[in-house]
């Protein structure tokens, strides 16, 4: 009794860590996520903010280029002061300007990357655009006449505005390609504690299973004929099936072209057999026009068996399976339903995790196997197609029938 004991809080304690380390890995994801959307969102204000700060910084600069130009061609300058406002113009080497009369009839133009040809047409292109975008600066004159400058952002600024957009690429795809490695690498660390708790539980179940074996012909040696030992033989064999079954984890999966109907049909036999009358199993198979497939049966039997087996226990042990098989195209479809307790929505995809279960006992490690299985070795999926709470659960299996 104290082994017992001891082995099912083992188990207890192992499931709630499984649990937790699947939890940590979730909200690990959802912190990664905010972590990244948070650099995102201020890197790219405070760029923002950068550029707004640079483009008023260029509007002031071209405020007192105005000036220099009015004072430049007003006649009461000395040569000393014309000589510091030339400095002033000539100072501007990055800001695209362009200085037109009262009849929009270009004076001047600076920084622009000029063409061979067509230069008039070039400047009133390039004006009317400036027209647009942002208002002139005028300069009055003593003589009451006028000059407007137009002018645009520099290559700096511009460069600046597209900053942020360019950034904001890279970095969702450096968050993809961390988020994505970070992934692969606990998906692989899966794996290998799939594998290694899959052989070594296929390793201790080796020798008892053997000695077992070799107990039940000495029994049938003694007593051939009785029934409770052929019975016994059969539950052995049985067990040597399921430690097989564990020792192909992690292997590449022998795929033969088999029957579909005989294997499910198998499956669900070794179900009613070992199941309360009070569950009721119902098949509708392709009789007319069998199907073969490939599939590694002892894994295909353990999906089939553990599916049924969850729907006994949601239904408390009173109820009915059915098993529904149709082929559409190149997939075969395979509806396992059951009349139990059904399946919260939100929970459609969590239940397929490693460690989820509502039992009290258990490692909540079957459905975990059986999309394993399904999509890892077989190429198929499965899903949760439809449940109602209180009304029922029907999962979907889809296999290529090619």
């Amino acid at each position: 009794m104290y082994k017992i004991k001891k082995s099912t809080n083992t188990e207890h304690i192992s499931m709630v860590n499984l649990k937790k380390i699947y939890e940590f890995s979730r909200h690990f994801k959802l912190i990664f996520i905010v972590v990244g959307a948070a650099i995102v969102i201020v890197s790219t204000l405070f760029t923002n903010k950068l550029a707004k700060d640079l483009a008023l910084e260029e509007q002031k600069k071209i405020e007192i280029w105005a000036e220099a130009t009015r004072q430049l061609i007003s006649s009461d300058n000395n040569a000393i002061s014309s000589d510091f406002l030339l400095k002033i113009l000539e100072g501007n080497t990055t800001i695209p300007v362009i200085i037109v009369d009262e009849n929009d009839k270009m004076i001047l133009a600076r920084n622009f990357s000029e063409p061979k040809n067509n230069l008039d047409k070039f400047y009133q292109s390039e004006i009317s655009k400036l027209k647009n975008n942002k208002l002139p600066i005028e300069i009055k004159f003593d003589d009451a006449t006028s000059q407007f400058i137009y002018y645009d952002d520099s290559l700096l600024l511009k460069q600046l505005y597209y900053f942020p957009y360019i950034q904001l690429g890279v970095i969702i795809v450096f968050l993809l390609i961390a988020f994505f490695a970070f992934s692969s690498t606990k998906r692989e660390e899966q794996n290998r504690v799939w594998v290694g708790l899959s052989k070594e539980t296929a390793h201790q179940l080796g020798t008892p299973i053997s000695s077992l074996l070799a107990w039940v012909d000495l029994l049938k040696a003694r007593n051939n004929n009785d029934q409770m030992i052929n019975e016994m033989a059969k539950d052995v064999n049985r067990l040597s099936i399921i430690a097989e079954r564990f020792s192909k984890i992690g292997s590449s999966p022998d795929l033969q072209l088999v029957s579909l109907n005989e294997t499910l049909g198998n499956a669900v036999q070794y179900m009613i057999n070992r199941s309360s009358q009070k569950v009721g199993f119902s098949c509708h198979f392709l009789d007319e026009n069998p199907l073969f497939i490939k599939l590694n049966v002892p894994l295909f039997e353990w999906v089939i068996e553990n599916l049924c087996k969850n729907a006994i226990d949601a239904m408390d042990g009173s109820g009915k399976i059915e098993i529904s098989i149709f082929q559409k195209e190149a997939e075969v479809y395979i509806d396992i339903k059951d009349n139990g307790k059904g399946i919260e929505r939100s929970k459609f995809k969590t239940i397929f995790n490693p460690g989820f279960t509502t039992k009290k006992r258990g490692w909540g490690l079957g459905l975990s196997l059986v999309k394993r299985i399904i999509e890892e070795y077989h190429g198929g999926k499965i899903y949760v197609k439809q449940s109602e709470i209180n009304k029922g659960t029907t999962f979907r299996i889809i296999l290529n029938a090619k």
